[in-house]
């Protein structure tokens, strides 16, 4: 890399640390959202196995707003495994948005490490000539 003046240097250096921040950031808004989804997988999971056990005798009330209305075992159990296939491929985006972040961020920690190697051969250069 070609050195600038320690002016230039750290105010690149504080523009990085920002991009960094960012990303870790949404580094983080992302792990609260695959934690949140793999509640609900497991939650819809545990809710299928349970329909399992019905018989057609019982009955199976869905809460609609403050109302719970009756509803088909069926079509329970159809709209729970919509939605585990939905929550499912929700978790493989956040799960992939992860992976991308992650790889960002080890990138921008590099660049970081490597201006303030930069900015230090600056200062012991300049403080050489002093």
């Amino acid at each position: 890399m070609k050195m600038g003046s320690p002016e230039e240097l750290q105010k690149k250096l504080s523009q990085e640390l920002e991009k960094l921040k960012v990303i870790q950031k949404d580094l983080s808004k992302a792990m609260t959202a695959k934690q949140t989804l793999d509640g609900q997988l497991s939650e819809n999971k545990i809710v299928k196995e349970e329909l399992e056990f019905l018989t057609p005798e019982n009955k199976v009330y869905k809460m609609t707003g403050p109302v719970l209305v009756q509803q088909e075992i069926e079509e329970a159990k159809q709209n729970v495994e919509k939605r585990i296939m939905f929550i499912s491929s929700e978790l493989k985006r956040t799960e992939d948005l992860l992976k991308d972040l992650s790889s960002k961020q080890e990138k921008q920690q590099e660049i970081l490490q490597e201006l303030q190697k930069e900015l230090q051969e600056v200062h012991l250069k300049n403080a050489k000539r002093a």
